[in-house]
């Protein structure tokens, strides 16, 4: 099975692609949509929606596992995000893909076992967990892959311990 994962974000979208195979977990690609500040918002948007669905059209994944917006202290980001993650949930429903929907903690919880655990143990964590030879960098693609291990932990239904194995 291959996993989408995804982190929005209007200025950075992570986005990870996960094999899942009993419990093998091997990463087959990462990175990061950036857009400018200085672009409209919904050019923006586009250039958000239009990544992902040309990374789904490339990786076939067949579920997605997004991060869900945290509200914290400021709205403005919040909203953003959320917007971010509105095309990031089109793209991936008009691609017929299972989404899964996890917020940080327990997608930290999943792969670092502490739900407050800071972006540099959750970097560690993938890297681990995926046998690559460097932490993934930026950090938004080591929380999308974060949240594509969440899923397909929680999908699969095995422990992280059986998948290091």
């Amino acid at each position: 099975m291959i996993v989408l994962g995804i982190d929005p974000g209007l200025a950075n979208t992570g986005w990870g692609i996960v094999e899942v195979n009993g419990s093998y977990l091997r990463c087959l690609a990462y990175g990061c949509i950036t857009t400018p500040a200085s672009d409209q918002l919904s050019g923006r948007l586009s250039a958000i929606h239009r990544e992902l669905v040309s990374i789904i059209a490339r990786y076939a994944p067949v579920e997605c596992g997004i991060e869900s917006v945290y509200f914290g202290t400021n709205a403005k980001t919040a909203f953003a995000t959320g917007q971010a993650r509105g095309v990031a949930v089109l793209a991936t429903a008009d691609a017929g893909l299972v989404l899964g929907e996890y917020g940080p903690g327990e997608i930290k919880m999943a792969v670092v076992g502490a739900g407050s655990a800071d972006k540099s143990q959750v970097q560690y964590m993938v890297r681990v967990l995926l046998g690559l030879a460097e932490e993934p960098q930026p950090h938004h693609a080591a929380d999308a892959l974060a949240a594509a291990i969440c899923h397909a932990h929680m999908r699969v239904g095995r422990s992280l311990a059986e998948a290091t194995r």
